[in-house]
């Protein structure tokens, strides 16, 4: 009855192993070859698989579960936890690209500048690093002299604005976030009232600042 639960965990095992080796350009930039690569690796690794009963699907979920535990359990030890999670590749250091380290990576050219162009980074040369993370992300640190001017650096002291938190959704009052603000629907229906609105109904959305207690609300469009 369990007999198939040994080379189910296998082969789980090895497809994340094969995944691994597939780089991380693969979960980055998943191109057609790519999606196909992992389509069908997953159809054949697990067609062998037979199970035929509620319970054995009961127990194989168990079973990956378990042992999806014991990895990520795993991927916190120092010695191997490269092994299973992997480490950040720089792929631009001081402004220039370091080919050796696309190759290894198996990351085109193309799909780096891709990456820079969609994060706001195009020129390389402003780049101080750009690393590619184990989860296949992009992470790009711009220069210093590069990099975009905050209210910081011009010695400016912002008064805090608030989270915007959501207190109607398509008409239904969001209690729990009225909470958050210590704040009830009485409170709520009575500020909507100074905005002559009798019912939450017309609103799709509406929302408050948690510095202030102002309501922004945006009613339903007009039907065509």
């Amino acid at each position: 009855m369990f007999n198939f639960l040994p080379p189910l965990i296998l082969i789980f095992v090895l497809y994340i192993l094969v995944v691994r080796l597939l780089g991380k350009s693969a979960l980055a930039q998943l191109t057609p070859h790519d999606f196909a690569a992992l389509f069908f690796l997953a159809y054949v690794a697990f067609q062998p698989i037979q199970i035929d009963t509620y319970f054995q699907s009961f127990i194989g979920i168990i079973g990956i579960g378990l042992t999806h535990y014991a990895l990520s359990r795993m991927s916190l030890m120092d010695g191997i936890k490269h092994l299973i999670i992997g480490q950040p590749t720089v792929l631009v250091r001081n402004g220039v690209i370091l080919p050796e380290n696309l190759k290894k990576s198996r990351f085109s050219l193309d799909e780096l500048l891709s990456v820079l162009r969609t994060s706001g980074h195009p020129r390389v040369k402003e780049i101080e690093y750009a690393f590619l993370e184990p989860n296949g992300d992009v992470s790009v640190i711009p220069k210093r002299e590069s990099a975009p001017l905050t209210p910081a650096d011009m010695g400016m002291e912002l008064p805090y604005q608030g989270i915007p938190l959501s207190v109607i959704v398509e008409g239904k009052i969001q209690h729990r976030n009225l909470s958050l603000i210590e704040k009830d629907e009485t409170w709520l229906l009575e500020q909507l009232k100074k905005q002559n609105y009798t019912s939450t109904l017309p609103i799709f959305f509406a929302y408050v600042l948690d510095g202030d207690n102002t309501i922004h609300t945006s009613e339903y469009p007009p039907p065509n």
